[in-house]
């Protein structure tokens, strides 16, 4: 099976050896997206979770976009967290980006994060299912 890169300049650029996403057939593996602006590659809203979240969002937005899809495509999202007391945070920024029915989900308590952020998230979407 084939499979095809997908990049798009309006979420951040990789910031190693890896692709924003990869589409094998209708599946599409999206990166981890940190809170990184993409035009300036800074982080947005440090030390502001609920602010850190919106942005990954908007990156997996993008994303997903570039793909041919949207948030509302993706059977699968895991989230790392610097710190689990954001948890209910993190479920209310994903509430506004991904509509119901929810995806299935992994939310995962780390030591630390690229860049110092305080969430990651990652995430497969099916197209044209």
């Amino acid at each position: 099976m084939a499979k095809t890169i997908i990049h798009t300049d309006n979420a951040p650029a990789a910031i190693g050896a890896y692709s924003q996403a990869v589409r094998a057939g209708d599946t599409v593996y999206m990166s981890g997206q940190i809170p990184l602006d993409p035009a300036t590659m800074t982080v947005v809203g440090e030390g502001d979770f609920r602010a850190e979240a919106v942005q990954v969002f908007k990156n997996l937005q993008a994303v997903a976009e570039a793909a041919g899809g949207s948030l509302g495509d993706i059977v699968k999202i895991n989230a790392y967290l610097t710190d689990l007391g954001n948890f209910a945070i993190f479920n209310e920024v994903m509430a506004e980006f991904i509509p119901q029915p929810f995806p299935a989900r992994a939310a995962v308590g780390v030591a630390s994060l690229p860049k110092g952020v305080q969430v990651e998230a990652e995430a497969v979407l099916v197209l044209n299912a």
